[in-house]
């Protein structure tokens, strides 16, 4: 079987790197962006006015400097571009792996992590392009008894409409679960690469960022659904 000469093998590995570092920034920047969308989504719990002000705030910052979401058209810029980098370096290193020889031990050492990543990153990918449609280009209600512009303008009402129905509130749940799992590896190994795991200390921290972060994250962007579906928020 031929092998790769030292010119090829190290341009392989440069471009191996730069693909993790990739994977690692545009990640980073959607566990920010999470962080503060889950912090916004926390609003619901403040009632109808104080959410529908958030929402509108959104679409009103950098004005009369911007033209009205002429900040919140670029934070979406930013987020499409880092998700097509991330996804294309996530395939890019999955091709690369599936390559690769490993030992029978290594491969099953790191299946199941790899197919929770993997399938678990196809799935939010999924998710986020129907999150998208519901709430922000499209606003469907999902709820056959609430409908109309009253709903579908009015984001507090979206919101509540749509979680009062329990196969929604499931989807998001599910959803959450693999962002879990994407976040608490994710944020770890994005530190790894960019060189802040040298030490055992700084391994466990690392690894305890990454769990809290999920953690974090995850709790606070059920909060919402969940006291929506059980009647806690109407």
């Amino acid at each position: 079987m031929a092998t790769l000469t030292p010119s090829r093998a190290g341009t392989a590995r440069r471009t191996t790197i730069g693909l993790k570092v990739l994977m690692a920034g545009t990640g980073l920047v959607f566990a920010g962006y999470v962080l503060l969308h889950m912090y916004g989504n926390l609003k619901m719990l403040a009632g109808e006015e104080a959410f529908n002000t958030y929402a509108e705030h959104l679409r009103t910052i950098g004005e009369p400097m911007l033209p009205r979401s002429g900040l919140l058209w670029v934070i979406r810029v930013v987020l499409v571009l880092s998700l097509v980098g991330h996804a294309y370096a996530a395939f890019a290193l999955w091709s690369r792996a599936g390559n690769a020889r490993r030992t029978k031990y290594a491969a099953a050492k790191s299946a199941m992590r790899t197919a929770w990543m993997r399938w678990g990153g196809v799935f939010l990918l999924v998710f986020i392009a129907w999150h998208l449609l519901h709430f922000t280009f499209l606003k469907i209600s999902p709820n056959p008894d609430k409908q109309g512009p009253n709903v579908t303008q009015n984001p507090y009402e979206l919101v509540v409409a749509s979680f009062q129905v329990p196969w929604m509130t499931l989807i998001y749940v599910l959803a959450m679960v693999a962002l879990a799992f994407h976040l608490a590896h994710g944020v770890f190994s994005a530190q790894q690469t960019l060189g802040w795991t040298m030490t055992p200390h700084a391994y466990r921290r690392a690894k305890a960022v990454g769990y809290a972060t999920a953690a974090v994250v995850v709790v606070g962007f059920l909060i919402p659904p969940l006291s929506i579906l059980f009647g806690l928020i109407k």
